[in-house]
């Protein structure tokens, strides 16, 4: 099995930023939601609340959005063109896809590549609502465990960032993803 991070290893950019700001130029009221996220991220970066905290202020537009499964239909139709030309030649049945991401907006994403296995984020699309704790990091590694994954059955994984050592740790080999440029995790850096 072959783990992945998604955003900006599997997909070139951050698909949260990229299907908000896609979202608030088709919807423009979205806007509405801007000083409720503003204070969230103001909250977060002062240490008065985590990560996952803060993005329940940032979904919190996900409430106004009609038919949110449409969306990201509609969304992935004109973003599937921004996935790494790599992965298509890494793509194996068995790969699994693990993200701070949500898992709503992944998950499809996941599906048009031919990727069963995804574990992210849990957010409400209806509500914006996290339910759990923000998969990133170690809690990566609990997720994984949680789901009944078998950490022995890591042959690869790739991710952008090193903030995910803990799962690139448990992998036979990992490595370090920089837009098209894959290095060996140690090199990376």
């Amino acid at each position: 099995m072959n783990v992945y991070d998604f955003d900006k290893t599997i997909y070139h950019n951050d698909s949260t930023v990229d299907f908000y700001f896609w979202q608030l130029r088709r919807k423009p009221a979205l806007i509405r939601f801007l000083p409720k996220q503003l204070a969230g991220f103001l909250l977060y970066f002062t240490g008065n609340i985590n990560k996952t905290e803060m993005k329940n202020y940032f979904y919190s537009y996900l409430a106004a959005i009609k038919d949110i499964d449409a969306e990201v239909v509609k969304f992935w139709d004109g973003h599937m063109k921004n996935m790494s030309k790599w992965y298509g030649e890494k793509h194996k049945d068995d790969d699994l896809v693990i993200s701070a991401s949500a898992y709503f907006l992944v998950n499809e994403a996941c599906r048009r590549l031919g990727i069963t296995n995804v574990i992210c984020s849990e957010v409400d699309q209806y509500s914006g609502e996290v339910t759990g704790e923000n998969c990133n990091g170690a809690q990566k590694v609990v997720r994984f465990l949680d789901a009944g994954y078998d950490p022995e059955e890591i042959e690869e994984f790739y991710s952008d960032s090193y903030g995910d050592t803990p799962m690139a740790q448990l992998a036979k080999a990992s490595y370090i993803v920089k837009g098209e440029t894959i290095k060996d995790w140690g090199k990376g850096k």
